[in-house]
């Protein structure tokens, strides 16, 4: 999804993607929309005054005053927010501070799910799109307190128990965390459980504290809190607290208290999840339509009809609620699988062997599975919480081993990472989850931290700055041209020269009339993202520079505060006597390939060249096919194969495919 200003030009506007068929009316966008919380608005809160301890001790005051385990304290917190105050800022399911309370009655709003009329995610000509309805958004009436879910109005029940008012418990790190230990000490007590200084009596209070309505849901979250209570850890919040949770390696918490918490039971065998995530079935309808329309994904047989290469990773731009609404209508787009924030539950939308409406690239639909995180690529305080990450990580990792594909950012994509099909679509294409995702963070929970693989003087690297310590200017978050809340980011901005003053690279896709990149938040054409690789191009006092979208790139790397580590790998150059080669947004079969009644589908290349002297790393190496999929029966649908063979190469901020026969492999250390 794009996430920038509402009022932003059309082609940098926040937009849900739109299906082929148009929402049939405006009240169909504002029927599916609930709560929103109002995430911008939360106030910037200075850090707690003191020392680098204090947070720590008050956690340990909190824990002394409700009589709850100081382990089971820190556990909670660190599974909700890492500890994390951000600055008073509220999480995308509106949860305050470092336990997380949630506020949805004061950060509410009504609200549609914005588009971007006439956006195809299908991203496939050969389909076209049918008349529909009108394509503005509507915004729903503002929902009253009463329909707000218990999970997200903790805060107001905290507020009851420690008699601290709102404001306090939102905006100060000490209310907030004895604000938690006030709820899990009054769920212990309603469970009937005594307040015990044992870490391991309190299994069900922490089960509870995730709000889940499911037994599934409630596990997994307290599981994971165990886990890090025996594990222990250590870490340096965002407001420079230093907090330590010391190593419980024996501790046994009593699972069977779960029963008290009387959850129901999600349905078994109908999801492919591991069984590590709580994760429900909420089918996306595969249905006729008017005439020869049907929505909203194609029914396949991968991976025996095609290879899954890719995993994609979106945002929803909308809250949970608003997102299953709107998969299950027929005339919507589909994805394969959303995970909510708060507490990591994950619903399966689309089996993996179906072909879901998601990326807006047909080759690359053809080939991936979508994932949508509830959350809000331009509003960088929108923050998600350590249950998502871990639920998500988890999924890909299943789906990774299960199909095969690498667990590398060539084929562990961003929606942002996804190239466009033709010149025309480049400047349509999505970009979330946008600059603030964590990939660090994400990878390591998958078992695949980003590190060094060679030397710093290597001719490859992996881009990998400090996520927190990164901060680069943004605008556009909440107006055009305004400058966006400082925060941590993925991403490294890339220059023409080795300086700070010098223009940002030009993207001629993105920007047709030759115009620098801009630091607009869904402006990608000149940001290298963390776990991305790229070959060198050059080094200057503290400067690197890469090959990208055919140009020399610089982005500040200095020894004391590297932005990339050294990697080794295959890099692809034009074949000697070749002074450039075209590159493409998919990998098309030539026409001889294609039988009669398959129209033969164009292999157009993108407005970039690679020239003779560059290099770029190697990807996947990905046979040309292409997936006719146009009728409601799949019976209709045919792979055409050619003999044609192309590499995905890391070009810019996404990838780009070129034809083996226009290059020449060799290893990075040549």
């Amino acid at each position: 999804m794009r996430g920038s200003a509402p009022d932003a030009p059309t082609a940098l506007r926040r937009g849900r993607r739109r299906s082929r068929r148009a929402l049939r009316a405006a009240g169909a966008v504002a029927s599916a929309a609930l709560l929103l919380p109002v995430l911008a608005a939360g106030p910037a809160v200075p850090a707690e005054p003191g020392g680098a301890g204090v947070l720590q001790e008050q956690f340990a005051a909190a824990a002394a005053k409700y009589h709850v385990p100081g382990s089971v304290l820190l556990g909670v917190s660190y599974m909700e927010s890492r500890w994390d105050s951000h600055g008073g800022a509220p999480s995308v399911t509106a949860g305050y501070g470092p336990m997380h309370l949630t506020d949805a009655t004061t950060a509410l709003a009504g609200a549609g799910h914005p588009g971007d009329p006439g956006e195809d995610a299908r991203g496939d000509l050969a389909r076209p799109r049918s008349a529909g309805g009108s394509a503005a958004s509507a915004t729903a009436p503002a929902a009253g307190p009463a329909a707000v879910p218990a999970r997200l109005r903790t805060l107001e029940r905290a507020a009851e128990l420690t008699g601290l008012g709102p404001r306090a418990l939102r905006e100060s790190t000490a209310a907030n965390v004895e604000g938690g230990a006030a709820l899990l000490a009054a769920e212990q007590k309603r469970l009937g459980l005594p307040l015990s200084g044992d870490a391991a009596d309190w299994y069900a209070a922490v089960a509870g504290y995730s709000g889940a309505s499911d037994t599934a849901t409630a596990t997994t979250f307290a599981t994971d809190v165990y886990d890090v209570i025996r594990t222990g850890t250590r870490r340096t919040t965002d407001s420079g607290q230093q907090v330590v949770l010391p190593a419980a390696p024996r501790l046994a918490p009593r699972t069977g208290q779960l029963r008290l918490l009387g959850l129901t039971e999600l349905p078994a065998g109908q999801t492919e999840c591991p069984a590590t995530v709580a994760c429900e079935s909420i089918p996306a309808p595969y249905q006729q339509l008017e005439g020869k329309d049907y929505g909203n994904h194609d029914v396949a047989d991968r991976p025996r009809s095609q290879k899954v290469d890719f995993i994609v990773v979106h945002d929803t731009e909308g809250t949970w609620e608003t997102t299953i609404k709107l998969i299950k209508d027929p005339t919507y787009v589909s994805w394969n699988y959303t995970i909510r924030s708060g507490d990591g539950h994950v619903a399966q939308h689309v089996a993996t062997k179906d072909v879901a409406w998601h990326a807006g690239n047909w080759y690359v639909n053809a080939k991936s599975v979508g994932i949508e995180h509830e959350g809000f690529l331009a509003q960088p305080t929108a923050w998600y919480t350590e249950a998502m990450y871990r639920s998500s990580a988890r999924l890909v990792r299943y789906l990774a081993q299960k199909l095969g594909i690498p667990l590398d950012r060539q084929h562990i994509l961003g929606h942002d990472n996804v190239p466009g099909t033709t010149p025309a679509t480049i400047r349509g294409m999505h970009t979330d989850p946008g600059p603030y995702w964590d990939w660090a963070h994400y990878f390591e929970l998958m078992g695949r931290p980003l590190h060094a693989t060679a030397s710093p003087f290597s001719g490859m690297v992996t881009i990998a700055p400090d996520y927190a310590a990164n901060k680069p200017v943004y605008t556009g978050c909440a107006k055009p041209g305004e400058t966006c809340a400082a925060h941590g980011s993925s991403a490294v901005r890339l220059h023409t020269a080795p300086r700070d003053d010098a223009p940002l690279v030009k993207d001629v896709g993105l920007h047709p009339d030759g115009s620098p990149s801009t630091t607009d938040v869904n402006d990608t054409g000149a940001r290298a993202t963390t776990g991305q690789q790229f070959a060198v191009a050059g080094r200057e006092g503290g400067w690197t520079a890469i090959w990208y979208l055919g140009q020399r790139a610089w982005f500040k790397d200095p020894w004391w505060s590297p932005a990339a580590v050294g990697a080794h790998g295959k890099l692809v150059t034009p074949k000697e006597g070749l002074a450039q080669i075209p590159v493409y947004g998919r990998a098309y079969p030539e026409a001889s390939a294609y039988p009669q009644g398959v129209p033969v589908q164009a292999v157009t290349p993108l407005p970039y060249k690679l020239l003779a002297g560059q290099a770029y790393v190697l990807g996947a190496t990905s046979p040309s096919e292409y997936l006719w999929a146009t009728t409601f029966e799949p019976a209709g649908h045919k792979v055409i194969r050619g003999k044609d063979v192309y590499y995905e190469i890391q070009f810019g901020h996404r990838v780009a495919f070129v034809k083996a026969s226009d290059v020449q492999v060799r290893p990075s250390n040549w």
